[in-house]
């Protein structure tokens, strides 16, 4: 046994050895100033601190910041301050060494790094607290100390995603979910391309096994059609390059996994229609820097006249880069064999940042990357403000931050011609908040192009906005409704909070006055009869109500206060049920018995019996036997079935992963779920009647609603059945789809009627 130990001993410590050394010779092929002594310092120090610990996957935890660092290293580029915080990143959450000691040993600027990416992981949480969106505040305050700190935090997380496969199921599902939510939008926002793509696919593949495993079998089938089609596509373009003595690469780009599937499930089409798989990616060393813009161009002219170009799909990243700093110039080129395919055309510069993000620019310093840097201070401050104005709600807060970080970009002009880069899909009121929130909180309208428009009004690329404003003008509660960005709503909503408060106190001392008019005491319980009576949620919302004289007290108040609760008269108010028996389904699930005591290491088994007596399936995204879900643990400690997908259960992962569950479905045959089908096609005599013979005669099963409506020769409809499991769903959509007439047939959430 001691034999067998100390020979896993060397192993071990030959790996530690090795995935140094790797790490050690990727520093010193970059470009960064070598300074090996003070990371072979901090790795000896490392590993030291994590002697005898062991990973969940059972290799030597050092492993796990050796492999951060050297994603840090190689992947995203930074030098040796990043390496050597990424190396001692745990230490000090794990260890007993203090960030002072860190700072004695390294120096101020590597204890800052450790010490932001400590908080980020420390902090006690009650059970209801959203302790990721609380750790994401943290992240994003670390963040205006030193870039570096998110980076290496990206790092980490992609680390973890690597290596999921040794976690629980639940563990898997919470941290790809929080993953997908917070971390690769979070990659994008930086332009950590590669790095949000593959964090996607990890999350992908953990939560949908099934489907990733199809996508990735449909893409390696093929794989020959399309490396077809690249070498005749890029072969006239080659030449034109040769001709020009441009020096330059060209590659195929395919669309990840997760972007197929996420494609497929919003436009509700299978793989065989997404015609945008392959895309063609040119890199090119400019002669000269300063000519790398024109340099896009002429290769854009060069190309466009072997190929038709699409019209509307020219997208300038070259002249406008993206917040994130991405540059390159898009073009759709229509292929001799009829498909539109993109082409991106970027400089090797460009390229370097598209794949590393901001920390690429270090490597260009001379090349002008002070603008696209400038970027990125302005969205620090975006975050900053947001969080300068904490909300008390975690969710709202994420919802706040994502807001602006999936947010593609649209370009405007203030009246003076200069260029503001906002979200799309921002209206006129997001962009005078952008300008100035006393201008925001004063605006009536806005020219948009010398044309009066409303608050609402979307703004497009290459709008000239000027706001109109009046100091008699209010922010009104309405206006919540269509800002989008995330500063519009964090300043209206303080707003509206502050005045909100003021009105509450208003409220509250007419009320005391009307209980002293009428000798009643200003009691808690006499507060809640009047609450009761006017339908109001809380004191609160009554006491404003009253301020803005919605709610006018009377006699029928001073009647409900005199009234006796011996009667019983309050508790029949206090509950809408006590006069009827009728039940629907969402009062039933009300009754549902809460799990008395749930092993959420375990997965949970669906049964029949399980599902009638203690679950609750989702009514938001209706999950059925196949579909892939987790279970959520509610505050009634009853258990919520969703589909992983579902969005409200991705933000459930991301706020409460300890009260996320695996769950597997053992119905077999024995229950029938509602599920909605939408179909489409050319119209016919008869059609109707093959639809149905389909779903009746040769699949029998019920039909629960039926809506079918023709326009100019083309149906629409949407149909409810009853069926066992997605197998039937599967099968009866496979022979739906055989109907010649039929064009598109799948499974939506929600069945509605074609307006």
């Amino acid at each position: 046994m001691t034999n067998e130990k100390l020979r896993q001993e060397q192993i071990d410590e030959e790996m530690i050895n090795q995935g140094f050394q790797h790490l050690l010779d990727c520093y010193l092929a970059s470009k960064h100033r070598k300074k090996v002594e003070i990371i072979t310092k901090a790795f000896n120090f490392a590993k030291q601190a994590h002697k005898g610990v062991k990973r969940r996957s059972g290799e030597p935890y050092i492993m796990h910041p050796i492999a951060v660092a050297q994603i840090v290293c190689s992947e995203i580029g930074l030098g040796s301050t990043s390496i050597c915080s990424a190396l001692l990143h745990d230490v000090v959450e794990d260890t007993d060494y203090t960030v002072e000691d860190i700072e004695n040993l390294f120096g101020p600027k590597i204890a800052q790094i450790v010490d932001g990416l400590t908080k980020i992981s420390g902090g006690i949480f009650g059970d209801r607290a959203s302790a990721q969106a609380e750790n994401f505040k943290k992240l994003l305050l670390t963040m205006n100390d030193d870039i570096r700190v998110i980076l290496i935090k990206i790092a980490d997380r992609l680390h973890n995603m690597r290596t999921l496969g040794s976690m629980l199921p639940n563990k898997q599902y919470k941290i790809a979910g929080e993953t997908l939510y917070i971390y690769a939008p979070l990659a994008n926002r930086l332009g950590l391309n590669k790095i949000k793509t593959e964090l996607e696919d990890l999350s992908f593949k953990y939560e949908h096994p099934q489907e990733y495993a199809t996508i990735e079998a449909k893409l390696k089938e093929t794989k020959e059609e399309r490396e077809e089609l690249f070498n005749e596509f890029t072969l006239p373009i080659r030449t034109k390059l040769d001709k020009m003595g441009i020096k330059y690469r060209i590659m195929a780009r395919i669309k990840s996994p997760y972007s197929i599937w996420n494609k497929m499930q919003t436009k509700h089409i299978p793989f065989e229609e997404i015609y945008d798989i392959l895309a063609v990616r040119i890199i090119f060393d400019p002669k000269e820097l300063e000519e790398e813009r024109a340099e896009c161009f002429n290769i854009y002219v060069s190309i466009s006249k072997i190929y038709k170009p699409h019209p509307d799909r020219l997208r300038d990243w070259v002249n406008h880069p993206k917040s994130n700093g991405y540059q390159a110039l898009h073009v759709t080129l229509m292929s001799n064999k009829g498909q539109w395919i993109e082409v991106q055309i970027r400089s090797e510069r460009m390229n370097d940042i598209a794949e590393q993000g901001f920390a690429a620019h270090w490597k260009y310093k001379e090349g002008g990357g002070s603008e696209d840097e400038g970027e990125l201070e302005k969205w620090l401050r975006t975050i900053k403000e947001i969080l300068d104005d904490p909300q008390p709600d975690a969710m709202d807060f994420l919802d706040t931050i994502k807001l602006n970080l999936f947010a593609s970009e649209i370009f405007v002009f203030t009246p003076k011609g200069e260029i503001k880069t906002m979200p799309q899909n921002s209206t006129a009121l997001d962009f005078a908040f952008s300008i100035h929130t006393f201008l925001g909180s004063h605006c009536i309208g806005a020219k948009v192009n010398h044309k009066l428009v409303p608050l609402s009004h979307k703004l497009q690329s290459g709008d000239q906005v000027e706001i109109l404003t009046s100091k008699s003008q209010h922010v009104q509660p309405s206006w919540i409704n269509f800002a989008t960005t995330a500063k519009a709503k964090s300043k209206i909503s303080a707003i509206l909070k502050r005045e909100q408060r003021g009105m509450q106190q208003a409220g509250e001392e007419i009320l005391q006055n009307f209980f002293i008019k009428e000798g009643m005491e200003f009691t808690t319980e006499n507060i809640q009869k009047l609450c009761t009576l006017h339908q109001m949620n809380s004191p609160e919302e009554f006491y404003a109500a009253i301020a803005m004289k919605t709610i006018p007290l009377g006699e029928s108040d001073s009647n409900a206060l005199k009234e006796k609760a011996a009667s019983g008269g309050w508790k029949k108010l206090l509950n809408p049920f006590a006069f009827g028996s009728n039940k629907s389904n969402k009062d039933k699930d009300e009754e549902k018995k809460p799990i008395a005591k749930i092993d959420n290491k375990k997965i949970i088994k669906l049964t029949p019996e399980a599902i009638q007596k203690n679950f609750i399936i989702a009514d938001c995204c209706k999950p059925i036997p196949g579909d892939d879900v987790l279970g959520y643990i509610d505050e009634h400690n009853r258990v919520i079935i969703h589909k992983r997908q579902c969005p409200l259960a991705t933000k459930l992962k991301s706020s409460f992963g300890n009260r996320i569950l695996a769950v597997e479905w053992e119905t077999g045959k024995a229950l029938d779920f509602p599920v909605n089908i939408y179909i489409k096609g050319i119209d016919t005599i008869g059609l109707l009647n093959k639809v149905t013979q389909i779903i009746s005669e040769q699949m029998n099963v019920n039909i629960r609603k039926l809506f079918i409506e023709t326009n100019d020769g083309i149906f629409e409809g949407h149909i409810q059945l009853y069926v066992h499991d997605v197998d039937d769903v599967k099968s009866i959509t496979s022979k739906l789809r055989k109907i010649e007439e039929m064009k598109t047939v799948t499974r939506i959430e929600q069945f509605e009627d074609i307006p």
